[in-house]
């Protein structure tokens, strides 16, 4: 039988919010395959590259919260477009840089418009499937997504960057994003929270100073000195954000992230989950750029093909994820993540200049399960214990911490690594990046840690009972967990 109508609109709905999605999480990793010919054509220094990654990172993080706010408040489907349009006009610019300056600056405005997508989209899933099954299954879906996107970024990138050269990587979004935006235009319907959130804007400056004036001081300190003045005054107005943050919050109405979120333990444990992903994520990729076109000469086509079993084996994972999480809870897949990511980061600390095809195929297998394994957990713990109102706020902090993780995992592995190459890239690099991949193995074995202690049954009381103080009904128990009854409230 043919499904009703409003099902069929519902999925095509769902679509058009992956589609956005997938262009999104596509230029996360489809440019990591290009810096070396960015580097060659543009000129630019290894910080370059890192900032070239994380100007686009860093921009989703800082705005994500905003824009979901805007949304409730001045229509969906209005700022999901405006957004889309914005990707395209970033992308088109990207691809006509002239120079590393003017390619971060374009990296900026294009995340500008991806900021008003992924927590608008999220927004719209959930007013979209009200029926708590079929809600899960759709989010399981937009989190197989992301595992989606990421795979096919290197090896799409390969490709076009061989036969097109790295200005292609940003116009492939240009059709795609215009289809996604007239899409939008015909099928989804325009909503509005019924009583929107007020903005933050101090909240939201705090977050910009965190952020980026600590990635930028882990960046540029190896270049300028880690004790010069400008390293210390970065550093230093990170941490005068990062104390502040929390403080302010507690004292606004409505602030940009809800402190009591963080009393969920499902929930905080998705957002360090999301971090430590994300943040391995961006190490290997950078690392796994450099170490395939830089000391094993591999041409961008070569590089991508290398990176089939871990695309290959995300492809796979990634939509069974969403099934298991949906109809079993996210601790198997969790601790599964975990034990892929952590065994591929200590083969790889045994990297050489020659190392044997099989450690890197099976490595890379490895981190491909484990990322794919990974994602629809997070979505899911982050909004499962949320009510309905409030799943939109609670996604856009699962992809804050997303980005988040992608741009300290590049600063922070990549300074680390880069930091310690003696000599040329050709016999320095293997042996340097060593520090980098046991860095990546204790990543993993944070995620494992989390998988196992935030899906017990106290993790679910403690999620019933954020649902209770925030006015919504307390999540339904995962299969095998028993859940706790939510305080008394005072």
């Amino acid at each position: 039988m043919a499904p009703a109508p409003g099902r069929r609109r519902r999925l095509l709905i769902l679509a058009i919010c992956c589609l956005s999605l997938f262009i999104v999480g596509l230029d996360n990793t489809v440019v990591n395959i290009a810096l070396p010919e960015i580097q060659k054509d543009l000129g630019a220094q290894a910080s370059g590259l890192q900032w070239v990654i994380d100007a686009y990172t860093l921009v989703l993080a800082s705005l994500l919260m905003l824009f979901g706010s805007v949304a409730d408040r001045f229509g969906r489907r209005r700022v999901f477009q405006t957004g889309l349009l914005l990707f395209v006009l970033g992308s088109l610019l990207c691809s006509l840089a002239p120079s590393l300056e003017w390619l971060v600056v374009f990296r900026a405005l294009q995340a500008v418009g991806g900021s008003m997508l992924n927590p608008v989209a999220m927004s719209i899933i959930t007013n979209t499937f009200t029926e708590p099954r079929e809600r899960a299954q759709a989010i399981g879906v937009w989190g197989g997504v992301v595992g989606i996107s990421m795979a096919l970024g290197p090896l799409l990138g390969g490709f076009l960057v061989h036969g097109a050269g790295w200005p292609s990587i940003f116009l492939i979004n240009v059709p795609v994003g215009l289809a996604a935006c007239l899409l939008t235009a015909r099928y989804v319907p325009e909503s509005r929270a019924p009583r929107a959130r007020r903005l933050d804007p101090v909240g939201q400056l705090l977050m910009v100073v965190m952020l980026g004036c600590g990635t930028a001081a882990i960046i540029e300190g190896p270049e300028h000195g880690w004790t010069s003045p400008l390293i210390i005054g970065l550093a230093a107005a990170a941490l005068a954000a990062l104390v502040a943050f929390p403080l302010w919050e507690r004292r606004v109405a409505e602030p940009l992230v809800d402190p009591r979120f963080f009393r969920s333990a499902p929930f905080t444990g998705a957002t360090v989950t999301a971090v430590c992903a994300f943040a391995a994520l961006g190490g290997f990729l950078f690392l796994n750029t450099i170490y395939l076109q830089d000391v094993r000469r591999y041409s961008p086509v070569e590089a991508g093909l290398w990176t089939l079993p871990m695309a290959g084996m995300m492809l796979v994972c990634a939509p069974v994820s969403g099934r298991i999480v949906g109809s079993r809870g996210p601790r198997g897949p969790l601790v599964a993540a975990g034990l892929g990511l952590a065994a591929s980061g200590v083969l790889l600390t045994r990297l050489s200049a020659d190392s044997p095809a099989a450690l890197l195929l099976v490595a890379y297998a490895l981190f491909g399960f484990g990322f794919g394994m990974v994602n629809a957990p997070i979505t899911n713990a982050a909004v499962s214990g949320m009510p309905r109102a409030q799943a939109g706020v609670a996604a856009a902090v699962a992809s804050t911490s997303r980005q988040v993780g992608q741009s300290l995992g590049v600063a922070v592995i990549g300074t680390v690594v880069t930091s310690a190459v003696i000599g040329p890239v050709l016999t320095g690099f293997a042996p340097a990046s060593h520090a980098g991949w046991w860095i990546v193995a204790g990543l993993g074995a944070a995620i494992l840690v989390l998988g196992l202690v935030t899906t017990t049954a106290w993790a679910t009381g403690t999620a019933a009972r954020v649902a209770a103080r925030l006015g919504g009904e307390p999540p339904t128990a995962r299969p095998g967990v028993r859940e706790a009854p939510p305080e008394r409230l005072p």
